[in-house]
């Protein structure tokens, strides 16, 4: 089978000869049954990402490569236990030079599948037409003036969920949107008071964790953590409102110190309003049903995610592409393949 140079990983399938670049997001040396060391690693792109093993009879288990590198990379891609991983032959740092070969490191920073223009505008116009209490409203507009930045190019965690560029903007405006239809039906909820709990709850992570592709946790968020972080933002932005009711901000402080849900997963402290504990529930639904949408990315049928801690059944979706990609809309055109650059003799 012909090598498939320069192409996404979202496009590979079993049996793939495949050659090109990635940014490799996990490298952890491990032991195979006979006591041989071997390599596990995570190759992503901006489409996805996969799984990556280097086996003990490679000298390459020995490469010098880490966990933030953007790498150049031969090897086959196989399917095992219903998702596709590949077994590496080759692997090596990019280089400058390897630009005439089609590295470019924005093809390879994991990022949203969404539209990040269009995730704004419809964060900016739900906090414009859904927030009543116009001293709520100026909260949200002047904190989205003051954070917008960082809130469009952020990840939401490092590895759990919403772990890509764009991450954490996708993540509040799915759970703000949730949290307009959950406050439509349990119509006593306050749904100004959730909605700003859903925008602050995890703005800690913009000083938390770094910028894609080094999405490492940072000194102040290894210390402090974005719980704490997240209400130090919501009281600096609250102070630079005259008079804002004291109230309201405790409620807020509240919303987002207790997010968590309990205090062995970093909450500061557990809910204990109705509103805290739909936030809760809202957060954590969105962030199980990322990692569900991500596994599937890499094939159906029983996978292990890490993040929920147990084997979950993926059921082939009707249209989807063997690798468990969703089939394109009629009239939508597929995710292009990367660019294809001169025929790369990387190795």
């Amino acid at each position: 089978m012909p090598t498939r140079r320069n192409q996404a990983i979202r496009t590979w399938e079993a049996g793939d000869q495949v050659q090109g670049f990635a940014l490799l997001t996990r490298k952890e040396t491990r032991t195979d049954r006979t006591g041989k060391a071997y390599l596990d690693l995570e190759l992503a792109d901006r489409s996805g990402s996969i799984a990556g093993k280097v086996w003990g009879d490679n000298p390459l288990v020995e490469g010098r490569f880490e966990a933030g590198d953007f790498v150049a990379f031969r090897g086959t891609v196989k399917l095992y236990r219903e998702a596709l991983q590949l077994t590496l032959d080759d692997c090596r740092v990019a280089a400058e030079e390897d630009r005439r070969y089609g590295f470019d490191e924005a093809e390879l920073i994991p990022s949203t599948k969404e539209d990040i223009g269009d995730l704004w505008y419809r964060l900016t116009d739900l906090y414009e037409t859904a927030v009543e209490r116009p001293v709520l409203r100026r909260l949200a507009a002047e904190t989205l003036a003051h954070w917008g930045g960082a809130l469009r190019e952020h990840p939401a965690a490092k590895a759990m969920h919403h772990a890509y560029r764009g991450g954490l903007l996708e993540h509040v405006v799915s759970m703000a949107e949730l949290a307009v239809k959950v406050c439509d039906h349990y119509r006593d909820l306050d749904r100004d008071l959730i909605l700003l709990g859903v925008l602050f709850h995890d703005l800690g992570k913009i000083r938390e964790l770094g910028v894609m592709p080094s999405s490492d946790y940072t000194l102040e968020g290894r210390l402090v953590g974005h719980v704490v972080i997240g209400r130090d933002l919501l009281l600096e932005r609250c102070a630079a409102i005259a008079d804002f009711p004291a109230d309201l901000r405790l409620q807020l402080e509240h919303l987002v110190l207790s997010h968590q849900g309990k205090r062995e997963f970093a909450a500061a402290v557990e809910p204990m309003t109705a509103e805290a504990l739909a936030l809760h529930f809202i957060d954590d639904l969105d962030a199980k049903l990322n990692q569900i949408r991500l596994a599937r990315d890499q094939g159906a049928g029983l996978q292990f995610i890490k993040g929920l801690g147990r084997y979950v059944y993926l059921d082939p979706v009707g249209g989807e592409e063997s690798n468990g990609s969703p089939a394109p809309e009629p009239g939508e055109e597929p995710a292009p393949p990367r660019r294809e650059g001169p025929q790369p003799a990387l190795f």
